[in-house]
């Protein structure tokens, strides 16, 4: 059962991207992904597409490892899909910068490199696991049909520790480096388009900073408690003699203006990363984040801090000075949303279960794999565009709102023509299921 009109005229912007045999491929691994369970294999998808028999099977794995297609021109497609269908005209563009561990094992993966695993890490032991650490950038925005906020991944970067790029012989590149990149191929694709960039502490680089600013792009991200901060340069006298000076007179470090019991708090309640209502006490100010050799880049920090005691204090900047404090923090916990789409996507879309050895086809599929969850949302968005999605209740929960899951299930139910069969001529309550779909049926259900 081919792909039906809503989702072919959602999949239109990728067509002239692919050859007219590589796009057909690419429908069917694509539909075949969706409905396959467990593992996300070329096979898998061949199974469930009714493919199992068809002999140049090879061309399959071929639209991945050997054909001729971009998929940086296809994050481009994708990201301006998201922001038609999702982003608010002439609002700023939220972006989540994140990292995260696709676990993988082989000695032919050659990229493979060995890193901290902060799912089975924890403040007493660090844990390290092998596979392949993805740089990626996800638009955070609000969907019909659910309140929670929904990080989309459009752009994948694949990065490598300093041994691994040594024994490639290619040039390391540091994940701010990386970056940096990213962020000024964001700046081509989105020319004049306010941007908020948040990060994690790894993204909390002076350089980072600078680029940021030069791009007209804000990063958000955590901030040190001991950083070196300055005032501004003060003005310089016509006739002072010597080197001008970068910055003014160093500030007391936020770790100093968290012990003063001088420093003035404001009271905050926020809605605390969707755990409902707690009060917030912060403080901040402006100043010039400085490293001898370097630009100082003017900030606002902001230093808060739990009135019961209970959380450690945290510290975030933002490369807008004149952005508000209280919306500095709003902003950088909408970055916690793309810690969901990476854990739904493992539980959901098969992420790590895809067997590749191929340089080529492993650094296609995790990020299709990534971009198949913003599919997901843009064709549930397609089918109910109000927002009314079906959701799985029980007796035993009741859920308020659709889920990532629900709207997979949408898709699926979707793809399988919404079980629209004829009726029987001769019995209303049997239906006609031709005998390709039932043994896919049976396959998906039995396998």
């Amino acid at each position: 059962m081919p792909c039906s009109d809503p989702i072919i005229a959602m999949l239109a912007p990728f067509r002239p991207l692919f050859t007219a045999p590589t796009w057909k491929k690419m429908l069917t691994l694509l539909r075949g992904t969706l409905l396959a369970r467990g593992r996300r294999t070329v096979t898998a998808a061949l199974w469930h597409t009714g493919h199992e028999q068809d002999s140049h099977f090879s061309g399959f794995h071929q639209a991945l490892n050997r054909a001729r297609w971009s998929p940086l021109q296809a994050s481009r497609y994708l990201l301006t899909l998201i922001i038609q269908t999702f982003a608010q005209a002439g609002g700023s563009l939220d972006i989540a910068i994140d990292e995260t561990l696709e676990r993988r094992w082989g000695p032919k993966i050659r990229k493979r490199g060995h890193y901290r695993d902060s799912a089975l890490s924890s403040h007493a032991r660090s844990v390290s696991s092998p596979g392949l650490r993805w740089i990626v950038l996800a638009v955070v925005v609000r969907v019909p049909w659910t309140k929670q906020r929904w990080a989309l991944p459009f752009l994948c970067v694949l990065a490598t520790t300093p041994q691994v790029s040594a024994q490639l012989g290619i040039r390391h590149k540091t994940l701010g480096m990386r970056a940096r990149q990213v962020v000024s191929r964001l700046r081509r694709w989105l020319p004049g388009v306010p941007i908020k960039l948040m990060g994690d502490m790894a993204y909390s680089i002076l350089e980072l900073g600078l680029h940021c600013t030069r791009q007209q792009i804000t990063l958000i991200a955590p901030f040190r408690l001991d950083s070196v901060l300055h005032h501004t340069a003060p003005v310089r006298d016509p006739h002072t003699i010597g080197r001008p000076r970068v910055v003014g007179p160093r500030l007391p470090s936020l770790e100093h203006i968290l012990q003063d019991p001088r420093t003035v708090w404001q009271r905050l309640t926020l809605d605390w990363y969707g755990e409902g209502k707690r009060a917030v006490e912060l403080c901040t100010g402006t100043a010039c984040w400085y490293r001898f050799g370097s630009t100082p880049l003017p900030i606002r920090w902001v230093l808060t801090r739990d009135p019961a005691g209970k959380r450690p204090p945290k510290a975030l900047f933002s490369t807008d000075q004149a952005q508000p404090a209280d919306e500095i923090v709003r902003d950088f916990m909408k970055r916690w949303s793309v810690e969901a789409t990476f854990e739904e996507s493992r539980a959901h879309l098969g992420i790590e279960t895809q067997r590749h050895w191929s340089d080529l086809a492993i650094e296609r599929t995790t990020p299709l794999l990534l971009g198949l969850y913003s599919l997901v949302a843009l064709f549930g968005q397609a089918l109910a565009p109000q927002g009314h999605l079906p959701f799985k209740q029980a007796a035993w929960y009741h859920k308020q709102t659709a889920t990532f899951r629900d709207v997979l299930a949408l898709v699926r139910r979707h793809l399988w023509g919404n079980f629209l069969f004829p009726a029987s001529s001769s019995d209303p309550d049997v239906v006609l299921l031709p005998r390709a779909t039932l043994a896919q049926l049976a396959y998906a259900a039995c396998y």
